[in-house]
Parts: C-alpha cells; structure tokens; sequence
C-alpha cells in the first residue's frame, strides 16, 4: 500500500516538474510574441514615414515600370521566349472574344428562333428530358426549366423526379407550377431520396419519348440543342449524340471559367475520362435489355451509362458547338471533384467493368496527376512477342551511342532485336561502333545502298525483321521510361489497334510529339499538338497525361505489328523524308484501325539532329513537293477535319487556341 503511494507522489511530482517547464517555455514563448509584436509595430511606422515621403511618391512611376518589367520576365521565362508570350497573350484575347460569342450572344434572334421552331424534319422524335431533384435552390431550378421550355425545337417533355427533403418544399410548388403552365412537364414528387441513380431512373419511368436526353437540376441548355440534334439524327441517323460544353460561375452563363471543345467518338478518350459528360441524348431502343443507371455506379452513372450505350450504338455523332453550361458552385463536381470523392471509385468499377465486358481481363486503372477523374489505364501483355527495332543511321556516331545505350541499359522488355539501317555512312568511326555492337547477339547491322529516302530505309529494314512487332525508331531518341516498350505494347496487341505512339521531348522539356493532327501548320498537312509546351504541362483538359486516340503518330518512335505493316506495303517510298509516318496512320485508320498516343512511355528526341532540320533550298522544295501529294491524295479527310481535334480550333496554332471567327 505504501508502495503504491510512494509511486503516486513520484508520478504527481514528474507532472508538477513538466507542468512548470512547460509553464516557463509558454511564458518565454509570450514574451518572444509580444517582442516580435513590438518590432512589427516599429517597422510599419517606418513604412509609413517611407511611403510618406517626397521620394516614394515620386518613384511611383518607375516602380510601376520595375514591376511591370518584372512580372513580364516571368511570363516570358514560363512561355518560352518573347514570342510565346505574345502568342500566349494573342491566345488569351481570342477565348475571351470566344467566351462572349459561346455566351447569350450565340443564342437565336427572333428570326432564327422562328425559322429553326419551324423547321420541318423528315422524322417525327420526341424529346425525354430526365432530371433528378433534391433541394435543388430556386434560381437553379427555374434556369433549369425555363432553358428546356425556351428551345426551338418543341417535340419534348421534362421529366421531373424529387426527392428533396421537407424542407424545401418550394421544390414541389414550382414544379407542379410549370407543370400547369406547360402540358409537356411531367413531375413525381418521390418518397424518399435514391441518389442521382435513383432518382434519374424514376424519370425515366415517366418518359415516352423516343429519344432519351440526361440533365442536370442545376445547369442550362443553348436554346438550340434540340433542333441541332435533330439534325444529326435526320441527316446522319445518329443514334446516340453528344455536343461540346462550358462551365460557367454565378447566375450568367457568360461567366465562363472552362470551354470545353470535345473530339468525336473516341473510345480510348472515354476509357480514360468522362469527356463525353453532356448534353447526351440517345435512341431508347438502345436501353433495351438494360438499366438506365446502375447505383452501384452512384457519383459515375453517367460515364457508366455512356461506356455501355456507345458500345451499341450504331451512329454516334458529335456535335461541336457549345450547347450545355454546366454550373460551377459549391458541392457540384464541376466545381471540385473532392466534393463527391466516392465519384471517384465508382468511375473506376464503370470503367473495370466496361474493360471486362470487352474482353479485356487483366488491368489496373489509377488516377493521374492531371485530376482524379483522368485515369491511366495498363493492361496486361498478352504474350512475349519479339519487337524488332528499326533504326536507320548516317554517322552521328554520339547519337546512335546514346540511343542504343538508353535501349539497353533502361529497358525492361527483353525480347527484342535493334537492327541498325546503315545508309551511307562516311567516317571510320561509325564502322568502328559497328563492330563493337555487332559483338551484341540482339544487335544487327544491316547495309541499304542508295540515296536517304527515310520510307525506303525503314521498309528495307522491316524485310530483315524476325519480329512480329516493328518499333521504328530515330536514331537521335534517348529512352526514358523504363517500361516503354511495354507501354506501346499494351495498345499495339490490340486486334482493333493500328500503330501506337510516344511522348517525345527536346532536349529542353519541351513537348516535341503528343499526337499528330491532320491539317494543322502552316501547310495544312499535318503538325504535332501541344508542340514547344513544357514536359509537367498538363495539357488542354489534361490531354498530355492520358493514353488517346489520335489520327496519327510519328514514325520518331512508332509500334505496329509487322503483319500490319507488311499488308499495307509499309511506308509510302514517294514521301521520302517528310508525312511518310503520317499518311501510313492515316492508311491504317481507313482501314478502321486505331491509332493512340500513350504519354506514358516517354523518350527525348534530338529532332533530326542526324539528318538536319533545315528546310531551304531544295529542302524547302521537296517538303512542299511531298506536302502537296499529301494534301492530294488525303483531299477528302482534311476537308472533313481531323475527328479528334475540333473544328472550333485554329489550324494556326498547335496549342488548342480558339480559332477567330
């Protein structure tokens, strides 16, 4: 018993001691604060007399300039050069006038109203517009409805389902107010609340419409949307249909924070990120057999929805005109995507299993730096192929050194063979490397005699392949991810895939290929998107970190099956130097095979440093000899435009600036 005693008095005694240094370090804390209180005092007295003064007063114009000065190196650090920044700038007064255009100021006149409300279609389709309530504000409700009462088009009916609590039961008399105004206004007030799933699926009890359009209760329809997807449906028996669309704060849509300017279909696209959202609309018939919206799915339905009805749907048309606004407030996903993380899951099971529907059985899908709403997707290799590299060289013995050393010493894939293309090397040098690397049993050298002629070097390569892959490669590349073949891999073993490609950079961090899209520079053949913009950019809606369809890659770094490229006769030897790699893409693409970027196999490219990049003289003239038989011979796809860049876009520019209208 005394023990225990004794044992209290000690314990009682250590917190007494740790009570007191505490109390002396609180009590000299204190003292530091009211010093550091005291010498702020001081200083903003001192800054005062300063600013005060004769000369702060006379200096305000030079320190205005110095400021100016300043904040102008910045930008001009960040954009590259004087140059960027002007185009930056140049860029940045385009979307503004662009905003205003998208805005009210696009909205039909009372003439077009007039001419678009009387329209006559050659089909007759009837309009179900689904919208799910709960506590939905009141100015966001009555946007929300007086944006579907005011459309062009009439054949509709909105379809309201509430589940809002008792606490905002002005949700139910506005509606059943609009309900009495409007014949074509169908609303239940619900039981209890289901969710966004729940919910949307008690709409689509109520819909007898043949064509099935999913609205959210706090955002806005162009007055045409309706009338626009009529005729995609008439004239192109469109069957599921989709447009482009903004974010918007406040009460006005003219307040836009995000323009969104969508690709057409793009499965790729849609696997990685929802960027289909809204408005949709689709066929019913194309429901059958199947829910609406999953809950399970809640906080993703949609992307699970649009994953499995584009994956019927016959005819799916993208319309690029800006005909939705979403409503970025408090609590919405448009606003942060934190505010509903379990979205964030359930995007990944619609995904998962979208993935295994189609056949694919080994994946791993994860957020990427861009948000948490883009996805990487790696799937798993489906066999140990051998891939034969391809790599034509003259000289440039440093270049080849680096790129052959990058391929060995960083690669994880080990099944391969590097056959080196000589052609018309001069300096012993280059002879000596030969012999070294030809001691290398994966390693070949392999001799065309005659001019360079870039696609006749790379198809007299192909023939010495023992391969069932090509991976055509510049010697002037530096591998950086170290499964990057694996990366290119996991798309090139696809049955519905046709050549897939890199992220390049210069050797400064900037993006030297991201996708190739058809029309672009000052040629209007082709050019690389995202071109001179910094490696950690992420890219027009985060586009530089997700794997995408793309009309084409360079042949810089570019894998396709050897049956593939062997049944289109490889590389077309009449474009020698320039839009081979581009017009062999695009020969797999009407074959209906895809061709995707991945950002995730990642190398340098020394761009042409073997061969130069000078394009003067008779340079000058060849390039625009091969640019006018490329433009000849793909006259029909560039006049339709390239389908995963929109037309919205200036051809001008490789950055995604808005095209001047």
């Amino acid at each position: 018993m005394e023990q225990n005693k004794q044992a209290d008095r000690q314990e009682l005694e250590y917190y007494k001691k740790a009570y007191e240094a505490e109390k002396k370090k609180n009590q000299a804390l204190n003292g530091r604060i009211a010093d550091l209180q005291k010498q702020e005092e001081e200083l903003k007295e001192q800054i005062g007399r300063i600013k005060g003064g004769t000369f702060w007063k006379l200096s305000k114009p030079a320190r205005g300039c110095l400021h100016f000065l300043l904040r102008t190196k910045d930008r001009i650090r960040r954009y590259g050069s004087p140059k960027g920044l002007a185009r930056k700038l140049k860029s940045k007064g385009i979307e503004r006038r662009a905003r205003l255009r998208h805005g009210t100021a696009g909205f039909p006149d009372a003439e077009r109203r007039k001419a678009e409300a009387e329209t006559v279609f050659p089909k007759n389709i009837k309009f179900s517009i689904l919208v799910p309530l709960y506590n939905t504000p009141k100015n966001f409700l009555k946007d929300m409805a007086d944006s579907v009462r005011n459309q062009t088009y009439g054949n509709w009916e909105l379809c309201l389902a509430d589940g809002s609590d008792s606490e905002h039961a002005y949700v139910e008399q506005m509606c059943l107010s609009y309900a009495r105004k409007d014949g074509r206004i169908k609303y239940k007030k619900l039981e209890k609340n289901d969710g966004i799933a729940g919910n949307t699926n008690k709409c689509y009890e109520m819909a007898t419409g043949d064509y099935i359009g999913l609205f959210d209760h706090d955002d806005i329809l162009h007055p045409s949307v309706l009338y626009e997807y009529m005729k995609a449906i008439c004239e192109k028996n469109a069957d599921y249909v989709y447009c482009d669309e903004a974010t918007f704060k406040g009460n006005s849509i003219n307040n836009m924070i995000t323009l969104h300017f969508k690709p057409d279909f793009s499965i790729d696209n849609l696997r990685a990120n929802n960027y289909i959202c809204h408005f949709s609309v689709f066929d019913r018939r194309l429901l059958e057999g199947m829910e609406l919206f999953r809950v399970r799915f809640d906080g993703s339905q949609d992307h699970d929805m649009i994953l499995r009805l584009t994956a019927k749907a016959k005819h799916i048309v993208h319309v690029p005109k800006l005909l939705y606004y979403w409503r970025s407030h408090k609590g919405s996903v448009a606003s942060d995507i934190s505010a509903k993380s379990y979205a964030i899951d359930a995007a990944k099971g619609a995904i998962g299993e979208h993935l295994r529907e189609c056949g694919f059985e080994e994946f791993e899908i994860s957020s990427t730096k861009a948000c948490e709403t883009i996805f990487r997707i790696q799937y798993q290799l489906l066999s140990n192929p051998k891939i034969s590299i391809l790599i034509p060289n003259k000289d440039h013995v440093q270049d080849l050194k680096r790129c052959i050393s990058s391929i060995l010493e960083r690669s994880t894939y080990d099944n391969i063979e590097i056959i080196i293309i000589e052609n018309n090397s001069e300096l012993p040098e280059t002879f000596a490397y030969y012999k070294e690397l030809e001691q290398r049993k994966e390693i070949r050298i392999e001799r065309y005699e005659g001019e360079f002629n870039y696609s006749k070097v790379n198809n007299f390569g192909a023939s010495k392949a023992n391969g069932e892959y090509l991976l055509l490669l510049n010697n002037d590349t530096e591998v950086i991810t170290m499964n990057w073949i694996e990366e290119l891999l996991m798309f090139a073993q696809r049955e519905d895939v046709g050549a897939v490609g890199a992220k390049l950079y210069y050797g400064d961090n900037t993006i030297q290929h991201a996708g190739i899209v058809i029309g672009l520079g000052a040629h209007r053949s082709a050019g690389h998107t995202h071109y001179r913009v910094d490696k950690n950019n992420f890219g027009y809606m985060g586009r530089l970190f997700y794997a995408q369809d793309v009309s084409a890659v360079t042949g810089a770094c570019l894998l396709v099956k050897k049956k593939l490229y062997e049944e289109l006769g490889g590389l077309d030897e009449s474009f020698a130097v320039a839009l081979n790699d581009v017009d062999f893409c695009l020969r797999l693409r009407k074959r209906g095979l895809l061709n995707i970027f991945t950002p995730f196999a990642e190398l340098y490219h020394y761009e042409s440093a073997s061969r130069g990049t000078d394009l003067s003289g008779e340079s000058a003239k060849r390039y625009d000899r091969e640019s006018e038989r490329f433009r000849e011979r793909w006259k029909e796809e560039l006049e339709k435009g390239d389908p995963y860049y929109n037309p919205n876009f200036s051809l001008d520019h490789s950055d995604y600036t808005l095209k001047l209208m």
